[in-house]
């Protein structure tokens, strides 16, 4: 996902993702599972390097914090 990609219609994607949260129903070992290898792969295609996991993080959560001050949809 490039730097540029914004969500074009949020009420669309929290629709998705409450959907989602209903229907998966991970443990807490299976998702740190995806999440460590979603990580490894990263660092494998070049994505991310260990040395720079936390470059740039002021800018999300800058991002994050007016996402989530956004209304919420009906």
């Amino acid at each position: 996902m490039s730097e540029s990609t914004m969500i074009i219609n949020a009420c669309k994607l929290q629709e998705f993702n409450r959907k989602l949260m209903a229907e998966e129903h991970l443990s807490h070992d299976e998702a740190l599972q995806i999440y460590e290898a979603l990580h490894a792969e990263a660092v494998y295609l070049g994505a991310i390097s260990h040395e720079s996991i936390l470059e740039g993080i002021e800018v999300d959560l800058r991002i994050a914090r007016a996402v989530n001050g956004l209304k919420t949809c009906s």
